[in-house]
């Protein structure tokens, strides 16, 4: 094994130089996998978030459903492939699911179950000091830990990362644990009750994320409505960290994760007048039919869920409004899979999550009878992924010729034209955690020698342009010209071009807040930017 350099008696000498920690799942595993990440580096070592050549592999497991169980044996063989000698740490959702047994027959060196994630780089590096670390993890004889995160709400099961895109957004925990038991869902076995994290040290590590460089920060949980429930319900809510957030901080962006439609209120919504809470909320209804509601044992009607939308349309201009739904669920009939249909018509969702439902041991709707058969489940599959894309496009629709600022993240690689998907999440692949719809195109890679990137609009528009230089991590005023694919194509706007002075009263420095669409807010960080190349008249068709 490579190790870091020094005296190769010391425990430092033995730790491992390079650690691929890979993801799997939920935008809350996403948030530990970072914080894994950052002690990484704090220790000295090198981080990489992609398969790849390693001395050691951190596999945050998923196990939602069956697939994503699968993914997860499927990581840990890859990496003794790519590098055998390698020390394979197994931590997440999958150990609680199978048991301690099962997932060290996966053949990891390490196990740490979901609830003692926080000990994973201290398990790591005491195994590569001593080289004779206790394979398992203290979560009883048969590795089930009481238990998770609202998966089936927020994850798809498919790889993420834990490095790339930690300057530009980061993920931070509030929340975890669940105390309702939806009969679909595993999260409560896998994450356990609920356990909420003060605002104010929600705050600090938010700061400290602010001063790693991110300009975006996600605020997650397992059930983040319920936060609060377990500290003091008469003192906290979803709101208080919202404010602990914005008082102690200053990062540009911050978006709220998951919420259910008991969860909203004007209280809440009122937080919205600050322009650095995005306009994007995701709203889970897993299915637009109350009988189906019912037997999942969800906590809302349709009534309830129509009127969450319509408070947060009239509060919130031009919100993104996202959400899950599952199709298949047990019982389901053709007339309520056709309620479920119209509805979700009806709600004009800006992005859909669409899962076919997967049977899952240790859930009552696993005794459940009357289970759909595979090809209709299917066939439902393919209608509702139909109207998820006709809604995601009309929304995106509804910007061209706007301007609206955008975080630049990433350069689009040359091979990722197709948007991908898969049998797990037909209707959305995954690249860091942002969804991709299935069936559409992307922009490909460099034309002509010039880069593509793409990047956020706060409420959920992804957007690409070409440009010559480097825009990651900054946010830049963009007029949205055409459609593309998932997304929109930008051109830098007439009014917002580089060198023009800030808006009077908006701070010129790094840590400048980006405005709402048309207000003539710029962030003082993008000065002297690096010109866009504007689309062609080919392109733009």
């Amino acid at each position: 094994m490579t190790t870091t350099s020094g005296d190769p008696g010391s425990p430092a000498g033995r730790w491992p130089r390079t650690v691929a920690v890979l993801t799997l799942g939920c935008k809350l595993n996403q948030a530990e996998s970072e914080a894994i990440a950052r002690e990484l580096r704090l220790a000295g070592c090198l981080v990489v978030d992609r398969p790849a050549a390693a001395d050691a592999f951190v596999i945050n497991s998923c196990s939602v459903t069956h697939v994503a169980d699968r993914k997860s044996r499927h990581l840990v063989r890859l990496a003794r492939r790519l590098s055998p000698d390698a020390t394979v740490v197994l931590t997440g959702c999958y150990p609680e699911t199978a048991g301690m047994e099962i997932a060290l027959a996966t053949g990891a060196d390490i196990v740490v179950p979901s609830r003692d994630k926080a000990a994973v780089v201290e398990r790591l590096l005491g195994y590569e000091v001593t080289g004779s670390g206790e394979r398992g993890a203290g979560s009883g004889e048969d590795g089930h830990g009481e238990a998770p995160s609202a998966a089936l709400d927020e994850g798809d099961g498919r790889v993420g990362t834990a490095s790339e895109g930690m300057r530009t957004r980061a993920f931070v925990k509030a929340q975890e644990g669940c105390n309702d038991v939806c009969a679909f869902c595993i999260v409560p076995r896998t994450r356990g009750r609920e356990r909420s994290i003060a605002p104010e040290d929600v705050a600090a590590i938010v700061a400290e994320r602010e001063r790693d460089g991110a300009r975006e920060v996600v605020i997650t949980g397992t059930q983040l409505g319920a936060y609060g429930r377990d500290l003091d319900a008469a003192r906290y809510g979803p709101a208080a960290v919202i404010r602990a957030v914005l008082a102690e901080t200053a990062v540009p962006r911050i978006r709220f994760s998951s919420l259910q439609p008991q969860d909203i209120t004007p209280e809440l919504l009122g937080l919205w007048d600050d322009p650095r809470l995005c306009r994007h909320f995701h709203l889970a209804l897993q299915s637009g039919s109350d009988g189906v509601l019912r037997r999942m044992r969800r906590r809302y009607t349709i009534d309830q869920f129509r009127d969450a939308l319509a408070m947060i349309r009239d509060v919130v201009p031009d919100v993104a409004i996202t959400t899950d739904i599952i199709v298949g669920f047990p019982g389901e009939t053709e007339a309520e899979a056709e309620e479920s249909l119209a509805f979700c018509r009806e709600a004009g969702f800006t992005l859909m999550h669409v899962f076919p439902y997967s049977r899952r041991p240790g859930t009552s709707a696993h005794l459940l009878t009357q289970h759909v058969a595979e090809p209709v489940k299917r066939a439902r599959m393919g209608a509702m992924l139909a109207v998820a894309r006709e809604s995601a496009a009309a929304y995106r629709r509804g910007f061209v010729g706007r301007t609206m600022p955008v975080l630049w993240e990433t350069r689009v690689r040359r091979g990722d034209a197709a948007a991908g998907a898969s049998a797990e999440h037909p209707g959305a692949a995954t690249d860091g955690g942002h969804d991709k719809p299935a069936g559409v195109m992307r922009p490909g890679g460099d034309a002509n020698g010039v880069p593509v990137w793409e990047g956020l609009t706060d409420n959920y528009i992804r957007v690409y342009a070409r440009t010559a230089g480097d825009v990651r991590n900054q946010i830049v005023p963009v007029r949205l010209v055409a459609e593309a694919g998932d997304g929109l194509w930008g051109e830098p706007d007439s009014g917002a071009s580089a060198g023009r002075p800030v808006a009077p009263g908006w701070p010129e420095d790094a840590r400048a807040t980006p405005g709402r669409a048309g207000s003539g807010r710029i962030d003082g960080a993008e000065r002297g930017r690096p010109a866009f190349i504007p689309l062609t008249r080919v392109e733009r068709r």
